[in-house]
């Protein structure tokens, strides 16, 4: 999932804020220190982010991005904080947060996302709602669950996960864009559409491409008109989305030839990006033929 390991090396610790919405807890909190992971950008906004450079940047941030483990404890701690205040924080950074029964939300997360990424999607949507039972103010931010019900064909649920999670994050392009695909297997794409979830601008341009096709129903040419960068994240993320619009506009011809190039790229090979393992999964959930190095 993450890369060809299951863990990623983490670097010496380089401490970000994480600056929470003034709606959740004004006057309480503003921001939590928490130390940046290896792992290489992608799209999910959690106000959290180093650029390319290597500067604090809160715009750039993916929460798919993270490590397995730091995901986990930063979405959960993040979340918890936001819902809860800072006392629920703090009892599950020590393991407690069902309040006593011995369950570790983080630990399920870990499982969960483990077992998406093996293509045991169903289990891994076991320990997703395990987390949502342990600490139901996690429920808005579990979008790795709505990622997995959508390859259960769970449309409604998935649908619905996603818009829970856009509540608290409106300005995360990719829920939106998750959302519709859900509401596309139920309602078509063209009812689907007018139910979109708008959403904040997205600083990337491949992503803000992604999402005008995806609102709009125009054809996905333009996604690939911004990437320049030759099998990277760009690439990888375009191919995907171009993929997922062919998919949601029923030409699973167009669909198979963009997933399948994007699980091929050096990005999806190396990144260890979330997203890089769910583009294989997609595959082989559709029986898609890959090379021994894109399917690893």
């Amino acid at each position: 999932m993450y890369g060809t390991s299951h863990l990623l090396r983490v670097r010496q610790p380089q401490h970000y804020h994480l600056h929470l919405p003034h709606r959740y807890k004004p006057g309480v909190i503003s921001s939590i220190s928490l130390p940046q992971c290896s792992s290489a950008a992608s799209s999910r906004t959690l106000d959290l982010a180093a650029s390319p450079s290597g500067r604090s940047n809160p715009q750039l941030i993916s929460r798919r991005s993270l490590a397995v483990g730091a995901v986990s404890t930063t979405a959960i701690v993040a979340g918890l904080m936001a819902a809860g205040g800072v006392a629920l924080a703090a009892s599950v950074i020590n393991g407690g947060g069902d309040g006593g029964s011995g369950g570790d939300p983080r630990a399920f997360t870990r499982s969960g996302m483990n077992k998406f990424r093996l293509n045991q999607v169903e289990a891994s949507v076991e320990d997703f709602d395990r987390v949502i039972e342990l600490a139901p103010q996690m429920r808005p931010y579990m979008w790795q669950r709505g990622l997995s019900l959508y390859y259960l064909g769970r449309y409604a649920e998935g649908a619905e996960q996603f818009r829970v999670d856009v509540a608290v994050n409106p300005n995360d392009t990719e829920e939106s864009i998750w959302t519709f695909l859900c509401e596309a297997q139920m309602v078509g794409p063209d009812q689907a559409r007018m139910q979109f979830l708008e959403v904040g601008r997205d600083p990337r341009p491949v992503m803000r491409a992604a999402y005008e096709c995806f609102r709009t129903g125009e054809l996905p040419a333009k996604i690939m008109a911004q990437v320049s960068d030759n099998g990277g994240h760009d690439t990888f993320y375009g191919l995907l989305y171009v993929g997922l619009w062919h998919e949601a506009h029923g030409n699973a011809t167009e669909a198979k030839k963009a997933i399948v190039a994007a699980v091929q790229t050096p990005y999806a090979r190396l990144s260890g990006d979330y997203m890089a393992s769910l583009a294989r999964v997609h595959c082989q959930r559709r029986n898609w033929e890959l090379s021994p190095s894109a399917a690893a």
